[in-house]
């Protein structure tokens, strides 16, 4: 033992001293001990446990939080994909291991909802439902376009019931959300925010753009992919799809696909297995429509017949002579009175209907504005 000063005189020498009694030794150094100021540790079992302080009721919106999580966690699930490779020197066919996400139970046949870029390349899938079951399952259908994929559970099991759904048109920014999912695989997570945007759009596959995408400062990191944003009232309001960070972690900006695009495309995914858009039978070139209508100093889409589209009835197409003169044909400025300039606006415009559907078209004719009534027709 070192020899611990009291100010004056060595404390250990004298408890060491082999003179005196073992019991006499220790009185004096619990006494010079306690003399010189240090607390002398209690024999175990002398010191009861403190009395833990009630609690009390939680407060209202815990309660509510609580409560919405345990009604909706049996319908998230877990995606782990694999892709099957060939070994080059064996020949043997080997599952690897390719990524993990979040999904949701869609329906009572067992559809299950989520990103496309969660299955993306995967040949194989795998959904843990909540009471750590797994199941195989196969792809239905997907839309890159829209970043969803439809997946079914392939054998028998108990269903959970699908999330309540709600409508994502009429968000505030400000209003409360709550995601939930599987982040860097730490099964079954709540994080809560609020609505902080609405109508972001992300740049997607081949070019493509995500739109009308909802941000929200919701914790949302990778393997949240695919899980559901809910409201306050328990409703799908979007689906979880992507942050953005410099990190590649939560900072504060993520993204979900609003439940009024989910509910408009799995539908047609589980009918068809794809995505069908609606169109006018145009050539839809964004950036050829603005050089022509530039050239020609117009405003709005002009009417190009695309050749792997009939041209939907009443619309003139724009043609080229022979010696390279344009004569103009119909010029798109509305649809169902939402003024468009551009092909993309107008793509938009018509993803929101339905094939088969009319839609009220305003045009510029020969320089006269006219209006007519056309039909919408499935996209090759």
């Amino acid at each position: 033992m070192g020899s611990m000063s009291t100010g004056t005189k060595p404390v250990a020498p004298l408890c060491a001293r082999d003179g005196l009694a073992p019991v006499l030794r220790a009185l004096i150094c619990i006494l010079l001990l306690a003399v010189s100021g240090f607390s002398v540790a209690a024999p175990p079992g002398s010191v009861a446990p403190r009395a833990v302080t009630p609690r009390g009721e939680l407060a209202a919106d815990e309660k509510s939080t609580i409560a919405l999580f345990e009604h909706a966690r049996d319908s998230v699930v877990f995606i782990s994909t694999s892709s099957v490779v060939q070994d080059i020197w064996s020949r043997n066919v080997l599952s690897v291991p390719r990524g993990t996400g979040s999904g949701f139970i869609w329906d009572d046949a067992g559809h299950v909802v989520t990103n496309y870029h969660v299955i993306e390349g995967a040949s194989e899938a795998t959904v843990r439902l909540a009471d750590g079951t797994d199941y195989k399952c196969t792809l239905v259908g997907a839309s890159q376009e829209h970043d969803i994929a439809v997946l079914k559970i392939k054998s028998g099991y108990k269903r959970p019931p699908p999330i309540p759904l709600g409508s994502s048109h009429d968000l505030k920014v400000g209003q409360k959300v709550f995601a939930i999912g599987n982040p860097f695989g730490l099964d079954w997570t709540l994080t809560s925010g609020i609505v902080s945007a609405l109508n972001r759009s992300l740049p997607g596959e081949k070019g493509s753009l995500v739109e009308h995408l909802i941000q929200t400062d919701a914790a949302i990191n990778p393997g949240n992919s695919g899980g559901p944003l809910l409201d306050s009232a328990g409703r799908l309001i979007g689906m979880n799809t992507a942050i953005y960070s410099p990190s590649g972690t939560n900072a504060g900006i993520g993204f979900a696909v609003p439940a009024d695009t989910v509910n408009h495309v799995v539908p047609q995914l589980i009918r068809l297995g794809k995505y069908v858009r609606p169109s006018l039978g145009l050539r839809m070139d964004d950036e050829l429509n603005q050089r022509l209508a530039s050239a020609l100093e117009v405003r709005g889409v002009i009417v190009l017949r695309s050749p792997t589209a009939k041209l939907a009835s009443g619309l003139r197409e724009t043609t080229v002579s022979r010696d390279g003169q344009i004569f103009l044909g119909d010029i798109i400025t509305a649809v169902n009175g939402q003024s468009v300039d551009s092909v993309h606006q107008l793509a938009l415009l018509l993803d929101e209907l339905r094939v088969g559907e009319s839609v009220a078209l305003s045009i510029i004719r020969e320089g006269k504005p006219f209006t007519l009534e056309a039909r919408l027709q499935g996209e090759n």
